[in-house]
Order: structure tokens, then sequence, then C-alpha cells
């Protein structure tokens, strides 16, 4: 059963702040993942600030089970050394079943709850998963006094995940987005696959040819292309965001951005990035092309009430590709307000 309406946007808890109506506009290209029990790690925060659109520090996977507590501590003290402006700071807890769960979000929401703009999630199977993070926020945000709501970032990595994936992105006003999580998600699905995103070879079709044929054409196809467009179909409908998750290959970065690129044309606002070479690698895929962005505002400028029909340098345009060109024109100014540099290409 779904709430009525006129109790969605109710708070959860005595004195908890108001959900959010409206998703926050923030430019999030690359949501870049630290290990905070690294001290060395937590004094680069100061300069990563500037370069990226998202800190998060991490707290599950990749993080030994005899540091965790260690990696609470060190995002608690980079939450509160860092003056982060525009740049959001996130932080991946550990999955709900684990027993460092409770403790991450209790510790984190008491000492800098108003500081942390998301939550993520790891292994969300359903909208009752959801709904236990949002009430349990609820509580501790007013407990601790906390003025804005924290926000939830759902990592979709299990075949029950992505069959109930409509009700989580519906599931409370508090839901920011989703990520793919493509190495969990391929162990939950039987995948025999031992790489961390992208392609792989042996996914592929062949050219028709001659059954005798030695050499046919293979082209190898996209792993992930089903789940990321049921991902961004729920979120989008939902009014949320979708991101690619995690590229795992450091050393190849024509496949990373052929991945992002990927994720970025079915409708992604971002992805993760893991290793600093990769941040580059989001900023540049996640920020629309240049022509791309000139010839959209061509069409904007060109049908100011985006209605009607008109021929621009041969190609037809109208109501519908007035909607696809604002798309790009919006971002394109998104990234204008957090990249100088950007915004004089741009001429915005």
């Amino acid at each position: 059963m779904q709430k009525h309406p006129r109790n969605f946007f109710k708070p959860l808890a005595i004195g908890a702040p108001e959900p959010f109506r409206d998703l926050p506009v923030t430019l999030e290209r690359m949501i870049h993942f630290i290990p905070p029990h690294i001290e060395k790690v937590r004094a680069k925060v100061p300069d990563l600030i500037k370069t990226v659109d998202v800190v998060l520090g991490n707290l599950e996977d990749a993080i030994p089970s005899d540091q965790k507590e260690a990696a609470r501590a060190g995002f608690i003290a980079l939450a509160k050394e860092n003056d982060f402006g525009s740049t959001g700071l996130w932080t991946r807890v550990n999955c709900l079943n684990s027993p460092w769960f409770l403790d991450d979000v209790m510790e984190i929401v008491a000492a800098v709850g108003d500081t942390l703009d998301v939550l993520m999630l790891p292994k969300v199977e359903g909208q009752w998963d959801i709904h236990y993070i949002d009430q349990l926020l609820a509580q501790l945000e007013a407990r601790h006094g906390v003025s804005r709501p924290i926000m939830v970032h759902a990592i979709l990595e299990t075949a029950e995940g992505v069959k109930n994936v409509e009700a989580i992105a519906e599931a409370s006003p508090r839901m920011h987005g989703m990520s793919l999580g493509p190495a969990d998600l391929a162990a939950s699905r039987g995948m025999k696959t031992t790489r961390v995103g992208g392609g792989h070879p042996d996914y592929s079709v062949v050219a028709d040819g001659a059954e005798d044929a030695v050499e046919r054409p293979r082209y190898q196809q996209d792993l992930w292309h089903y789940t990321i467009a049921k991902m961004v179909d729920a979120c989008q409908s939902a009014g949320i965001k979708a991101f690619y998750g995690p590229f795992g290959d450091f050393s190849d970065p024509i496949a990373c951005e052929a991945q992002f690129r990927n994720a970025f044309l079915q409708g992604c606002h971002g992805a993760w990035s893991l290793h600093p070479s990769q941040i580059a690698i989001a900023k540049t895929v996640f920020s629309p092309d240049v022509e791309e962005v000139r010839f959209a505002q061509k069409i904007l400028d060109s049908m100011p009430d985006g209605t009607g029909a008109i021929m621009i340098d041969g190609k037809m345009q109208d109501d519908a590709t007035w909607k696809q060109a604002k798309v790009i024109v919006d971002l394109a100014r998104s990234v204008s307000g957090k990249d100088p540099e950007m915004a004089e290409v741009y001429g915005y």
C-alpha cells in the first residue's frame, strides 16, 4: 500500500525537518569515493573539493572489517574539518544487515547531520529498505536538531532490487537517486564475469556470413544496457536521478569513457570515480558537448514558446526536439555555474 498523497510529505518524526518536495538542483557529474580511514587521503580533501562535484566517504566495500570504525571516525573528522561549499558531501554506509550499519547512521547523523547531503545505501532490495532508513533518519534528525533532511541514494546491485526498482524510486520524498552496482549485481544474477562494470568480449553479436567463413566480424554489446534503461525510467518517472556506478579497470580509460558515455546518453546524471584518473573522464563525459549545446541553444532561440515546427540547418525541429534541446542547455547552464572554464566555452 502506498501512503495517501497528503501524508507522503509529512515528517516521519516529531521535530524532523520537512521533506523536500522538489529535488535540490545540484551538479553531480562524478561521485568521488575516498577511504576516510587513511589520513593522507583525508589531507587531500581540501584540494579535492575544488575539483569534484561530490566527495563520498566510503564505509562499505573496500574497507577492511577491522578498519570500519576508523573509516567512520575519519569521515566524521573530514566532515567537520572542511568547508564543502557547492561540493556535495556523501557517505556510503554499510549495508542494512551488517554489524556496522546502525552505528554508522547514528554516529554520523549525531556528529555531522547538518553537513551531510546524501546517505548512500547499498544493496537495496525493495521499498521496505527505504521505509526503514527513512524512519530512522527522521528520528535521528529530530533528536539531534538537524535542520534539513538527509537524502538517500540507493545502490541497485541485486536481482531483487532490479525487480523492485520502480517501488524503490517512489518509496520516499527522501530519495535522491540510484546508482547501478554492476559487480554485486553480476554475482546476484549469476552472470559469468569477474569484471567491475564495462563490457565483455564474449557478450557480442556476429555478422551474417557463410557458415564456413573463417573470420566473421563480432561486435561487443553492452551488458548493462537493459538495467541502466530500466533504472533511468524508474528514476525519471519518480523525479529523482540515475547514475552509473563503478568502472573497475583503472588501466583502461578508453573503456571507462565508453561506459560512462553510454550511461550519459541513456539519461544518467553522473558516475562514480574510484581513482583520480576517472575524475576528468566523468567531467568530460557528463558535461554536454560544446557543439551540441550551441545547436540546442539555437533551437530554443528559434522556438521561444516551444511549439510549432521549423527547419534549422536542414533538420526539422518541433516540440519534441525543443524538449531535448532544453535538457542539454539546462545541463550546460548547471555545469557553467560550477566550472567557469566551461561557462566561457559554452558562452554562459
